[in-house]
């Protein structure tokens, strides 16, 4: 995820502090991975030095001053071409799981224990944010769906490979 684009699509609503942006991140996108002060202020001191936002106003506080930030015409292109920009899909081809599964047959280990215990491991996870996503609101079972999807094709993965694991082993021994 892009934080400056973030940020800078949370102040096209209006000016704001970095507290209040720190704030905004984090109840909508944040609920995992909440931003930390130092790099709000960072990424706002960059997008100023860029000229995609600019300081609105300075308030007294009782620590440092409070600076209010405002998107600039440029930051709003910025975003506006961000947001057309697709995404590059991640073919995952260079896939840990993979590799181990590929270094176990080399090393004459038990593959097959690799990708149970891997399955184990995904269904876990899959109870957890199945029950996160029935207790969420919209924006968190939209982000459990996105999850779950992408664990169901990894579990569709890791059935096939073990079934064709003895082909695997075969291809791999030459």
């Amino acid at each position: 995820m892009s934080i400056g684009h973030t940020l800078l699509g949370l102040l096209e609503s209006g000016p704001r502090h970095g507290y209040d942006l720190k704030r905004a991140f984090d109840e909508k996108f944040g609920h995992d991975r909440p931003l930390h002060y130092g790099q709000v202020y960072s990424t706002m001191s960059r997008l100023l030095k860029n000229g995609l936002v600019e300081v609105e106003g300075v308030e007294p506080g009782e620590g440092p001053e409070r600076k209010r930030y405002a998107i600039t015409e440029a930051g709003i292109t910025d975003v506006r071409r961000w947001l057309a920009t697709p995404e590059k899909p991640e073919p995952y081809l260079q896939s840990t799981l993979y590799t181990k599964v590929v270094l176990a047959l080399l090393t004459n280990r038990n593959a097959a224990e690799i990708l149970d215990t891997q399955r184990s491991e995904h269904l876990r996870m899959m109870r957890i944010l199945t029950d996160r996503k029935r207790k969420g609101d919209l924006a968190d079972q939209l982000i459990c769906d996105h999850a779950l999807f992408h664990l169901e094709a990894d579990l569709r993965w890791l059935e096939l490979t073990a079934a064709r694991l003895d082909k695997l082993a075969a291809e791999v021994a030459r």
